[in-house]
């Protein structure tokens, strides 16, 4: 999570969005970097609306905009099964390795997901609270140009992105049952890209 406290700016870390990349590159420009531990640098909104919402408004912040971006749900799937595949989780429960994309889209519709296949959802991570309170800006990861186009122009900063933690390339085609069924299954995640467009 970078905070941006002059700018009025919050940008929310979804995991597996490119987040990383944009943190080396705003670092310098920002008021707060939580980068530790991945449960708060990967801060849901309802974690940033009870907890640094409130904490923000006692100091004095009356609104700040939050930010977000959220990938097409095979896509970032994808990303998640790719970097599970890496060497350092070989033996753990949380490795893909061995397993095929199809089973570790499978395993992610089940109700009682196992530890390689539980990654939570990006229609939880942004979702709007009780309160009202909302993410105010949502960009697809696909349009890369628009993220930076509204970065630069609110933070008055030309942005040059590095490449960071890239996961190792690997088949990604699921059959047609297997993308229907998570069609069928996670239909918010579908709902929440398509309403992006």
């Amino acid at each position: 999570m970078l905070v941006f406290w002059k700018q009025k700016l919050v940008f929310l870390a979804v995991p597996k969005t490119g987040t990383s990349a944009y943190e080396t590159a705003l670092t310098p420009h920002a008021s707060m970097v939580v980068s530790d531990p991945p449960e708060l640098k990967h801060a849901p909104f309802y974690r940033y609306n009870r907890f640094f919402r409130p904490m923000f408004e006692k100091v004095g912040a009356d609104h700040m905009d939050v930010m977000a971006v959220i990938r097409e749900p095979v896509s970032w799937l994808g990303s998640w099964y790719r970097y599970r595949q890496r060497p350092f989780l070989d033996g753990k429960r949380t490795s893909t390795k061995d397993i095929s994309f199809d089973d570790f889209v499978l395993a992610y519709c089940q109700g009682d997901k196992p530890p390689f296949a539980n990654v939570g959802a990006q229609s939880k991570f942004v979702e709007p609270r009780p309160n009202g309170t909302q993410v105010s800006h949502l960009f697809r990861y696909e349009d890369q140009g628009k993220i930076i186009d509204f970065l630069e122009d609110r933070l008055n900063v030309k942005l040059d992105l590095p490449r960071e933690n890239v996961s190792p390339k690997r088949d990604l085609e699921l059959s047609p049952e297997v993308k229907a069924k998570l069609r069928r299954k996670h239909a918010a995640e579908f709902e929440l890209w398509d309403s992006l467009g």
